[in-house]
């Protein structure tokens, strides 16, 4: 069952991150303009990700590559070839962030992984990558905040989005762990706990708005996404008000006013986690860009955490 598991994080996440991309830098009323009064549906055909997906595959073949068990220096050495082999590819070519691309130049230059990171950006490019650390480390919570904290720094250092980059693992690993979506708010900030001011209040925005029946103002409060404990939150917001229903909540989490394709990308995630590859249309699975990699990819992860001592 493992690597029907990680095979439904991988296509939840980067179908999310699809259906978000085509309206990732529109207002939610040009979006209906554009979509009719509903909103955009389901992921154009075929179905392209975004950088997003792009650096969690990258991620994972570091991880991969280094061994799940490796020390972390050398995790990070593999994770940080990865991501300047993406850096250069032509297919790096889907709006990738600058937070994003002034790191990795920064670490390319021969600035250490650890420092690399741009101390005053907080936005959500860190969190949008760190899914399958969840899965791979969902055994070992040590473990899984050490990999996710330092798979961040080489990008983004603020500690909002040191915060978003942990949480965002390990709120994968609190679905397949059996947790109830009821505690999901509490055990995030409880893990997360004393890394970020910024991240605790937009976390606790979630719980406040979770009972409005206005969900267009409920994310509006929560924020646009951008930074990264907004994404998260965001993304929180929609799989809490959705929790059985992948369709329904990544529909939500791209048809709002922000980084839509970040939001529905970290929430189709966790919703993979929650839900098994059944919950997400086969038709949408069928037009996934790199459909048979993804496949190969999730069972490769399956074995290496099979054999990891983690």
């Amino acid at each position: 069952m493992s690597k029907h598991q990680v095979q439904a994080i991988l296509f939840g996440l980067a179908l999310g991150d699809a259906l978000g991309w085509p309206t990732e830098f529109l207002k939610l009323s040009s979006i209906k303009q554009k979509y009719g009064a509903n909103g955009i549906q389901e992921p154009p055909n075929p179905a392209i990700y975004t950088d997003d997906t792009q650096m969690t595959i990258a991620l994972t073949e570091g991880l991969l590559e280094a061994g799940l068990d490796a020390p972390i220096d050398a995790q990070m050495k593999a994770i940080g070839k990865h991501f300047l082999q993406w850096k250069h590819s032509p297919e790096n070519n889907r709006a990738p962030g600058t937070t994003v691309m002034t790191g990795l130049q920064r670490y390319e230059n021969g600035t250490p992984w650890r420092e690399a990171g741009l101390e005053h950006s907080k936005g959500c490019g860190s969190a949008m990558r760190v899914a399958t650390i969840g899965y791979l480390y969902q055994q070992d919570e040590a473990r899984l905040y050490e990999v996710a904290q330092a798979s961040g720094l080489i990008t983004h250092r603020h500690p909002a989005a040191i915060a978003a980059s942990i949480a965002g693992a390990y709120l994968i690993s609190l679905v397949l762990n059996g947790a109830h979506d009821h505690d999901y708010l509490r055990k995030v900030m409880t893990f997360c706990d004393g890394l970020s001011d910024e991240f605790d209040a937009a976390i606790l925005r979630v719980g406040h708005v979770l009972g409005w029946s206005n969900e267009e103002a409920a994310l509006t409060h929560i924020g646009e996404g951008w930074t990264g404990e907004e994404a998260i939150a965001l993304a929180l917001y929609c799989v809490l008000r959705y929790p059985d229903d992948y369709v329904a909540c990544v529909r939500r989490a791209a048809n709002t006013n922000g980084d839509s394709d970040s939001i529905a990308s970290i929430a189709g995630g966790i919703m993979g986690a929650r839900l098994g590859l059944e919950a997400i249309p086969a038709a949408w699975i069928e037009r996934c860009e790199n459909r048979d990699d993804l496949i190969t990819l999730g069972e490769r992860m399956a074995l290496a955490k099979g054999k990891s001592t983690s």
